[in-house]
Formats: C-alpha cells, structure tokens, sequence
C-alpha cells in the first residue's frame, strides 16, 4: 500500500522532467542559441534594451545583470543571448547555460502576460498604413511568403524576421534574435529573401532591413 510520501514522491518524479539544455551556433557570432527540451513562449520576444526587458521579462532582466549580454531573444524552445563584442564565448558561455538551466528549473517566469498584445499595438502604431485594393492583396501574399518559406530557417538559426510594410515595390522587414546586427543577415536578405519574392512576386524591387 501507497503511503501519502510515496504518492507525493512519486507525482515530483512525474511532473519534474530535467531540463535539458545545449547550445547551437548561429549565423552570428555574436550570438549563441540555447535550446532546451521545453515549450519556453510560444511566439517571439526580443529585448534589445534593460528598459523593455525590465517590464516585460524577468528572465532577460536577469540576464541583463550579467555585464556581457547585450541583448535575449526567446522564442519557443529557446534563448539566444546576443554578447558584447568585448567577450569571447569559452569565457562566458557556461556560465549562461548553468543559469539559464536553473533558470527554468526552478520555474522562474520568462516573459509576462500580455506581451505579444503590447508589441502588436506598438507596431500597428509605427506602422499607421492601411493598405487597400489590389495592394491589400499584394501585402498578404509577401506575409504569406515570409511566414511560410523565410520565418522557419530564419527561427532554426536562432532569430526571426517580421514583416513591417511595403511601399512603392520596396519590402521592409525587420530582423530580431541572432539576425539582429548579423553581417550574414543581409547576405541571406538580399540573396535568399529578395530573390525569391522578386520571382514570386514581380511588383517587389527590393527587400529592406529596417532596425528594431
């Protein structure tokens, strides 16, 4: 027969899996992603600054206090930390992963309620543009593009693109996460992203990053 110990004992081994955690490199090398074996958040949040950080995230702010991290992503099942150039990764890169790990275990909270609301209304009011008629249309076939063809490889290197307007055959996107500031992130726009809208769509010139 089951004690109330044993019972307890055994739902603590059910329920707390170990959190695994590895790193990948990216395209950047200024950025390194930690994947881990959890759902993390489930959409993207990026924190380039302590201030956003310090509203919305209490994982980046406590990431922030470290004096080598510039800047945190998190998106599905993982971080990637963005580090000042001055830092090399052998030096720091354990250090993160151990707190990172804890991190989570302990079930720290990673990005607060209402974010993806807050950064939904702050980008519709950059934006200001309706767009009408046959341009309406145009505009969904290049999110569509975006979303379907770019946003999955650009998410395995550790980062993300948003679609942010088109005008006059130019594409603005905006890149996040290990893209941000990466030299290789224009090379894959101008080559990968740009040629293949410009086939698909004809009425597109020209693919811009804009900066967060």
């Amino acid at each position: 027969m089951l004690t109330p110990t044993d019972t307890h004992h055994m739902e603590t081994t059910v329920t707390k899996s170990p959190v695994l955690l590895y790193t990948e490199q990216t395209p950047n090398p200024e950025s390194l992603k930690f994947v881990t074996n959890r759902m993390l958040y489930r959409g993207t949040a990026d924190f380039r600054e302590v201030d956003l950080a310090t509203e919305w995230s209490p994982l980046a702010t406590a990431l922030f206090d470290f004096p080598y991290v510039r800047g945190v992503y998190v998106s599905n099942n993982f971080v990637t930390v963005s580090k000042e150039l001055n830092y090399e990764w052998p030096d720091i890169m354990l250090k993160l992963k151990d707190f990172i790990k804890n991190y989570i275990e302990e079930g720290g909270e990673l990005v607060k309620e209402g974010f993806a609301e807050h950064i939904s209304k702050i980008e519709a009011d950059r934006a200001g543009v309706a767009y009408t008629g046959d341009e309406a249309e145009l505009v969904q076939k290049i999110k569509e593009l975006i979303d379907t063809y770019v946003k999955p490889a650009v998410e395995m290197d550790g980062g993300n693109i948003e679609f942010k307007h088109y005008e006059n055959g130019k594409v603005f996107v905006l890149m996040q996460g290990s893209c941000s500031g990466c030299p290789s992130s224009t090379v894959t726009l101008k080559a990968g992203i740009e040629g293949m809208l410009k086939r698909m769509i004809p009425q597109v010139e020209e693919v811009v990053q804009e900066m967060g």
